[in-house]
């Protein structure tokens, strides 16, 4: 499969809000293993490109602005009626001739704008030409302003901007516009799509989080939980992934735990992982629902600065220490937005969990000059079980919380590639 990209850029500043819109699109593409051609207008400047627009994967194609040696004005016919210039039609004949060259060897075109901007009229009669010679290719028309009315008796070539193209699915970036998308086209809504514009939300993260998440996914799961310390027992590491796991267990949610960790004298690493591990499957998780970073390439600790950055990205702090004299990485969490669950034994977290508004559950703990040892009753698993449920019940009431959660999972580049923009690829 092969598929073009066709922007008509004559420029690529990222001040622009298509150029990145058309970004996104080709990580996507290139993401997913397909080969991929930007089609630009001949006076693009090759140094603008930066980012994605410089992967070498690309194959990039100009297509002619002159005609007869002189450069090519485009006119803004916005207005649906009046009269074109005296050199339009020729102009879209050279254009066409181009643009047959530069599709003959695609599968799919997806235009931006092409069809809906009144200064690409030119390109959009052009590429109508086009069309009826490669019947082969699948033509998806992109529009990211708002539709506009259909007059009455639209007439050639202004129609062009109001009457459907065949072997052509419209879209548009959310499905409050799809009506007035069919109407403007004069097509069924069956043949309009939505795709939404992404968040690709670790593109400006460190490259920390960014290798972190080439290797494990911290973008899809509905319960992402970072917890970083000391691999020590007194952080009740195992206590974590035993509440995550009857989360899981409870709700059917999808749980991803991330602990950043750091070596410790107090117990083999490997030993306390493995027992981290079991308690999380014991109760809900599966091995691969639990990551620690030291086995991800941070042997010493992952960065402080990049934790902030994942804390960003989670939307559950699970803080079961057996001892705090301030709880610092509490606040970390709490400022990046984070549902908060306490030790409420611990006084230190008791305190500042109180200002916060913290959730409160009890684990074993050490007070001033004395140890507390919760007993549950029938078992704490029904304990974790019951109190699972009333913090995604909280979760899903907060409204912060749930935005959040929502913009990293569903309006990811994965999430629209798989479910927009992928399904538009088929034959």
């Amino acid at each position: 499969m092969k598929v073009a990209i066709l922007t008509m850029f004559n420029g690529i500043s990222y001040t622009y809000s298509l150029v990145n819109v058309v970004a996104e699109h080709l990580e996507m593409l290139l993401d997913a293993g397909i080969k991929t051609k930007v089609i630009v207008s001949e006076d693009c400047n090759d140094d603008e490109r930066k980012g994605i627009y410089a992967d070498e994967r690309l194959e990039w194609a100009k297509v002619t602005n002159r005609l007869k040696g002189n450069q090519i004005h485009w006119h803004d016919y916005s207005q649906p009626e009046g009269q074109v210039h005296e050199t339009f039609f020729d102009e879209a004949e050279a254009i066409a001739r181009d643009l047959e060259e530069k599709l003959s060897d695609v599968d799919f075109c997806i235009m931006h704008d092409i069809l809906y901007q009144g200064w690409h009229l030119v390109h959009n009669v052009a590429i109508r030409k086009v069309q009826e010679k490669l019947t082969n290719i699948k033509f998806i028309a992109m529009t990211h302003s708002v539709p506009v009315n259909r007059p009455p008796n639209p007439q050639w070539p202004f129609s062009s901007r109001y009457t459907p193209m065949p072997n052509t699915t419209y879209v548009y970036p959310t499905y409050s516009g799809i009506a007035a998308l069919s109407k403007q086209y004069n097509v069924p809504e069956g043949r309009c799509r939505v795709v939404h514009n992404s968040l690709d939300i670790t593109s400006s993260m460190s490259s920390h989080v960014k290798s972190l998440h080439d290797q494990i996914d911290l973008i899809s799961p509905d319960i992402l939980i970072i917890y970083p310390g000391r691999l020590t027992t007194g952080k009740k590491f195992e206590k974590v992934a035993s509440l995550a796991g009857a989360i899981k267990k409870q709700t059917e949610l999808s749980v991803k735990v991330v602990f950043c960790d750091f070596p410790s004298m107090d117990i083999n690493s490997d030993i306390y992982k493995e027992l981290i591990k079991k308690m999380g499957c014991i109760h809900g998780l599966s091995e691969a629902d639990v990551a620690f970073t030291s086995d991800l390439g941070y042997p010493e600790g992952f960065p402080r600065a990049s934790v902030f950055e994942l804390f960003t990205l989670s939307n559950l702090f699970i803080c079961p220490s057996y001892s705090e004299s301030f709880g610092l990485t509490v606040l970390e969490a709490a400022s990046r937005g984070n549902f908060l669950v306490l030790n409420e034994a611990v006084p230190a977290l008791e305190e500042l969990g109180k200002q916060l508004k913290a959730y409160f559950m009890r684990w074993d703990a050490r007070n001033f000059g004395y140890d507390t040892k919760e007993t549950y009753r029938p078992t704490e698993q029904s304990y974790l079980e019951e109190n699972a449920s009333i913090i995604v019940n909280l979760m899903r009431d907060n409204p912060v919380l749930y935005a959040k959660t929502l913009a990293r999972q569903k309006y990811s580049p994965q999430w629209v590639w798989y479910n927009q923009l992928e399904p538009l690829l088929e034959k």
